[in-house]
């Protein structure tokens, strides 16, 4: 079938042939776009993890504190705060209370001034709570870090939230551009500029736009700046790109009109299948083996095209990630699971769905706010939603990546490593993305034969998965012997041809309506499988 693209890439050719300043606009902004939208990413950057290493500063004066002193409020203690103040940039104070906030001593021997400004916030990975404060006479917030002490007392180090004031921090932005930080929940802690031109922004007023959590901690950097004031300065540039325009409109001419004639385009059938929901969802269910619950579903997808044909997702999903509409296809997935099972998981509010990611989506944080945006009003929690990656394509150990774990974390969601065994897990690497489940692939289910005692190589996966404390699901049950064994080694959750394959909604909702609690399962494979010894 060949694509309506092909059709709009002559009329474009054609244009820019023809009306070379069309194409010297074009391209001046796609530039301008690109290289201040670049220099917006690099600024959010740059303070997200100026924030997070002064808080990460702070984690650790105060852990070192608090291991070199034997008890609180002794010489011992003051001289090591006092050191540890002496030895930081961030660190302004140390305080000892109890829960009802009476002050026991600080770092100099006076009344520490402060008011909180939000509540203190669990931080995902550390036991320190974060808390957003008004810090003696300070006009920059601070952020108090708390570890508990004891059962009644709690010590808290305050470092400043930005090492420099608001007018400083001014001096560097854009002409009328905004700096606004704020925690996950949407409380803002410091806002430079006026926000309610970007919160309010018309159709017909652009924006180049950034924003960045601050490493593990939720907090959230945005910068936003009227693409016009960047566009006006960009005006020398103008006669260098009406010269190449004129050369590059004749060369795009010439390959549009060369590509239509031998390509079909095959981006742009699934582009229009994305968009006319023809990806549809499926839904395996995931069972528990030692009582026979649904315990949850994987979403697996499925192309059903107008004439009737549906195409398997191996035929399509490799493409989709190259060509970057896995992650509208994605977004499409989780739309219509939220039409599908939101009144199902409001009955049934123990059970987990399982979405697959892609390596793309943990190149930018926005997947973070796009599960907010779809399952925030929803019927469907957020500690509902269990996000897989496949471990066959690593993800980089980045900034951004950590930033969208954490940021789906402190949504309440949870992560599994799909493929488990098939690629680069190790214990560092599973540690360091902070996986929550991991679903064992079937080619080492399928190691598990009739009279088979030990499989060493799914042994040592259980064991990786029981020592990294995670959840283990295992993929592609499809017999009695192998639920059975897995069952014996601690394997409570599993998925395979042996309960059913990915069904249909109607037939999904059907099934999770029957096996949603536990009961008694019905005679056959299933049944033998929770009632053996």
């Amino acid at each position: 079938m060949k694509s309506n693209f092909s059709h709009v890439l002559m009329l474009t050719g054609a244009i820019l042939a023809f009306v070379p300043i069309m194409a010297v606009d074009y391209l001046l902004d796609t530039y301008v776009r690109y290289k201040e939208k670049s220099l917006a990413q690099e600024y959010v950057e740059a303070t997200s993890s100026h924030i997070n290493a002064g808080v990460m500063d702070g984690v650790a004066a105060l852990r070192k504190v608090i291991a070199e002193s034997p008890s609180l409020c002794t010489p011992t203690f003051v001289s090591n705060v006092q050191a540890a103040i002496e030895a930081s940039l961030n660190i302004k104070q140390f305080l000892v209370e109890n829960r009802d906030g009476v002050q026991y001593c600080d770092a100099y021997g006076r009344e520490v001034a402060y008011s909180p400004l939000s509540q203190a916030l669990p931080v995902p990975g550390l036991t320190e709570t974060v808390t957003v404060v008004k810090f003696a006479d300070m006009a920059m917030p601070a952020l108090k870090i708390s570890q508990n002490f004891g059962e009644t007392r709690q010590v808290s180090v305050f470092v400043p939230l930005l090492g420099q004031s608001e007018a400083a921090l001014s001096a560097t932005l854009w002409d009328a551009a905004m700096l606004r930080v704020t925690l996950t929940n949407g409380l803002p802690i410091v806002t430079i500029g006026d926000p309610s031109g970007f919160d309010r922004r018309r159709a017909n007023t652009e924006y180049i736009s950034a924003h960045f959590f601050a490493g593990q901690f939720p907090i959230k950097v945005e910068l936003a700046v009227p693409f016009a004031m960047v566009r006006a300065n960009y005006g020398d540039l103008d006669a260098v790109f009406t010269v190449l325009a004129c050369i590059a409109s004749a060369i795009f001419l010439l390959f549009s009109l060369s590509y239509v004639r031998r390509s079909r385009v095959p981006a742009f059938d699934l582009e229009r299948a994305i968009e006319r929901n023809e990806i549809k969802p499926y839904y395996q269910p995931v069972i528990n083996l030692r009582t026979g619950e649904l315990v949850g579903c994987e979403v697996l997808c499925r192309w059903e095209k107008r004439n009737g044909q549906v195409i398997m997702p191996g035929a399509f999903i490799d493409y989709a990630e190259v060509t970057g509409l896995a992650i509208p296809m994605t977004l499409s997935l989780m739309q219509q699971v939220r039409n599908d099972l939101g009144d199902l998981c409001r009955s049934l509010p123990e059970m987990k769905i399982s979405i697959n990611l892609f390596e793309g989506h943990f190149r930018d944080v926005g997947i973070v706010e796009d599960v907010q945006a779809i399952f925030g009003q929803s019927p469907i929690s957020f500690r509902q939603l269990v996000f897989e990656i496949t471990e066959r394509r690593p993800l980089n150990n980045s900034i951004a990546t950590t930033s969208v774990i954490a940021g789906l974390h402190a949504l309440g969601c949870r992560l599994a490593m799909d493929d488990a065994g098939t690629g680069h897990s190790n214990l560092a690497y599973l540690a360091t993305l902070g996986v929550d489940v991991i679903k064992i692939d079937r080619i080492f289910v399928d190691m598990i034969k009739p009279g088979i005692s030990q499989v060493p190589v799914l042994d040592g996966l259980i064991a990786m998965a029981k020592d990294l404390d995670c959840e283990i699901v295992a993929e592609g049950v499809e017999t009695e012997e192998q639920a059975l064994y897995l069952r014996a080694r601690g394997v409570l959750h599993a998925q395979g041809y042996i309960f059913a394959p990915a069904l249909k909604i109607g037939a999904f909702r059907e099934l999770a309506t029957a096996l949603g609690r536990p009961a008694p399962m019905p005679a056959g494979n299933a049944g033998a499988i929770a009632s053996a010894a």
